[in-house]
């Protein structure tokens, strides 16, 4: 059981492909061919950045310039481009240096160039431009205060728009005046293109009033600092009318179906919900209650496809999908003997920590006290990570390269 839910992780990633997806889309549509003098400026920039841009430089014309951009752990090397490594989900120096990068490249780009923007997720931390007079230390400050808090990727996308260069059309203020294709892979439940890696190429999610109503809404406007909020209650400049070409190649909904397609020789599969988002302790009653709900005639699989939020209230380590694990485990004197459950982030990092997520089961609990831990204290302590490795029950990936939020499946026997 415990197999199988990992193989099922596992098909979930491989669908989310990055580099099938840009082969999949050049497939269907060829680039137009450049005019005399023209250049092609690829620009990429998230977790998948690497494999996307590997794939793209074998069909993109030439000459060629490519810049990509992705967090420390997934550097590599790609033929005929340059990659940046940056900071994430904390944006760092390193990442202020790739934005400013990144502008430079755009602004060379002229009226018979074309522009390629790869877009995945992650970008958002990946490359900070601060819009002027606000530093990265004001930056880090507010990415910090919005994690904390539990706000959703799209509540935290419309606030980081407002203090960012590049974010919420800001890709194609420098590009101009070429023409901009993009090419998304989406991280965000409802593929909103303005909330995947802060959409770049699209315009803003909202304005500085509705960022400052949102914050003052959850009780955080008198945390942040002055700059920023001097800058909210600022007056706005007119709105961008650059346009992009956007393209979604990739989502989580792909990698539910790909999951539900895996599950063969006797069992039941149920695609529950592909909007599993909110509050974490939520999600796990909602998953115990689908268990409950579901007329069972053999083995059954509960999928689900979304991406939580944890409030912060403690000092430990873990990530909303550890987190959801280990709720699931205490709850799981409610679900039929034999169940396992896995819960995973698609990009192979759940939080600040190496683990992906979590895979549990009905001995969860006792492995994590046998070990002599309290699994409700460490969990009061936001410490997931602490318990399930405890209790063995770590999903440990490495970096995949791609990014579709998050994948759980429930296995009843």
């Amino acid at each position: 059981m415990r197999a199988l839910a990992r193989q099922l992780y596992d098909r979930a990633v491989e669908a989310a492909d990055p580099a099938r997806a840009v082969r999949e889309y050049f497939a269907q549509h060829r680039p137009a061919r450049l005019p005399a003098g023209g250049h092609s400026y690829v620009i990429a920039i998230g977790k998948a950045a690497p494999a996307m841009l590997g794939e793209a430089l074998h069909h993109i014309p030439a000459p060629v310039t490519a810049l990509g951009v992705t967090h420390h752990e997934n550097a590599q090397d790609i033929p005929g481009a340059r990659i940046l490594t940056a900071g994430h989900p904390e944006p760092d120096e390193d990442g202020l240096r790739a934005a400013r990068e990144v502008v430079a490249l755009l602004q060379k780009a002229g009226d018979n160039d074309h522009v390629v923007a790869l877009i995945s997720g992650g970008g958002s931390a990946l490359v900070p431009a601060p819009k002027p007079p606000l530093t990265l230390a004001d930056k880090q400050a507010v990415n910090r205060l919005l994690l904390e808090n539990g706000l959703g990727i799209t509540e935290m996308n419309l606030i980081r728009q407002q203090l960012s260069e590049l974010k919420g059309g800001g890709l194609l203020r420098y590009a101009s005046p070429a023409s901009v294709t993009a090419l998304i892979l989406s991280d965000v439940i409802g593929n909103e293109l303005s909330a995947i890696a802060s959409g770049p190429t699209t315009a803003p999610l909202g304005s500085h009033a509705e960022a400052l109503a949102l914050l003052q809404d959850r009780g955080l406007l008198e945390e942040l600092p002055s700059s920023v909020r001097t800058l909210l209650e600022s007056p706005e400049l007119p709105g961008s009318r650059y346009v992009s070409d956007n393209n979604l190649i990739g989502s989580n909904e792909k990698s539910l179906e790909a999951m539900r397609a895996a599950v063969t020789n006797g069992w039941t599969t149920r695609i529950v919900s592909d909007r599993l988002i909110g509050d974490v302790g939520d999600a796990a009653t909602r998953i115990v209650q689908a268990a409950g709900d579901i007329d069972r005639k053999g083995p059954t699989a509960l999928i689900f496809g979304g991406e939580t939020t944890v409030h912060l209230q403690g000092t430990g380590r873990g990530g909303r999908n550890q987190e959801l694990a280990l709720r699931i485990a205490m709850q799981g004197d409610r679900l039929p003997e034999g169940w396992v459950f896995l819960s995973g982030g698609t990009d192979g990092r759940d939080g600040p920590t190496d683990a992906a997520g979590g895979i549990v089961d009905s001995g969860t609990i006792a492995r994590i006290r046998t070990s002599g831990n309290d699994p409700e204290a460490l969990l009061a302590n936001n410490d997931s990570f602490a318990a399930l490795k405890a209790a063995g029950d770590l999903l440990i990936t490495g970096a995949t390269g791609t990014n579709v939020a998050d994948v759980q499946v429930l296995l009843l026997p």
